[in-house]
């Protein structure tokens, strides 16, 4: 049987990530009604972080023991890839006592070799370069809300990071049309842009941005690993602030989302992350509901 990985959303077809969308759905009315689902019974995932994480680390955590498996946390201080291990040796051990991997790490190359050399799915719960489990939640979110997505206007406000070329991904995978607000010299990456340029475009000015938009969302200006960049990126970034003059300009349904943690006064404000349109807490536990579909997926003895 082939292994399957997710490293990005352009791993699954569209049809599989709306299977695992309306999975998540179901899995979280089953959990709520205090139902007992163990499809990963003895099964064990080895989550490896080289990255902090509150999110991530608790949602897959949580969702493993969830779903009848074990969660297994190994960081890069505690074991040998922090002394030097090559990658490929570590892939093919660890994937030889375990049924899959979970990766947050830096370099997107990481998990691209880990998943070469493994022989379980691997997931990618972040890299400099994408998020896509967040992308999973973002998704689930907005379908409870709002029904689907397909055809709507997000607008994504601030840096070029990794959640912002995810959202590039999806806006293909999930149909929907893109506006990046974002300053010069913070840019996605361009190919990836042109890419999907017929659905995707770069506007400089926020509010022109926001204007009609279904889902206006944002992330820190300075991500982890730039804090020093803090005071450089809050002067870039002074215009590409999401405030109620911003939702003002988007469509009068819009929601708002932020993949946490959250500076208020910076790229939100609290007026807007604690109004009735912001559903940012259930964005953030949808992380675990739509983890345990995506864990379902890939691996559940079919």
């Amino acid at each position: 049987m082939t292994v399957r990985h997710f490293l990005t959303l352009q791993d699954l077809t569209p049809a599989e990530l709306k299977q695992i969308m309306h999975r998540g759905i179901e899995l979280k009315a089953m959990q709520k009604a205090g139902e007992i689902f163990e499809p990963l019974k003895n099964q064990t995932l080895a989550m490896i972080f080289e990255k902090s994480s509150t999110r991530t680390r608790i949602s897959f955590e949580t969702g493993m023991t969830q779903l009848g498996g074990h969660a297994l946390f190994l960081s890069s201080r505690d074991t040998q890839l922090g002394r030097g291990e090559p990658i490929e040796d570590s892939a093919r051990v660890i994937s030889s006592m375990v049924d899959g991997i979970m990766i947050r790490t830096f370099g997107h190359e990481i998990v691209t070799t880990f998943a070469q050399h493994s022989s379980v799915p691997i997931i990618n719960a972040l890299t400099d370069d994408f998020h896509p489990c967040q992308l999973l939640a973002d998704m689930q979110t907005y379908q409870e809300h709002r029904g689907s997505i397909q055809g709507k206007t997000v607008t994504w406000v601030g840096d070029g990071n990794n959640m912002c070329h995810s959202y590039i991904n999806a806006a293909t995978q999930y149909d929907f049309n893109l506006r990046i607000a974002c300053p010069e010299g913070y840019d996605p990456n361009m190919e990836l842009v042109n890419a999907h340029k017929d659905r995707v475009e770069i506007v400089r000015n926020t509010l022109e941005a926001a204007e009609n938009s279904d889902l206006i969302v944002t992330d820190v200006w300075a991500s982890m690993g730039q804090e020093e960049e803090q005071k450089l990126r809050e002067k870039a970034f002074a215009s590409y602030q999401v405030n109620q003059q911003v939702m003002q300009q988007a469509d009068k349904e819009a929601l708002f989302m932020h993949c946490l943690p959250a500076h208020r006064g910076e790229e939100v404000t609290a007026e807007v992350i604690d109004a009735k349109d912001s559903v940012v807490w259930d964005e953030a536990e949808n992380r675990l509901h739509a983890q345990k579909a995506l864990l379902e997926f890939l691996m559940a003895q079919k």
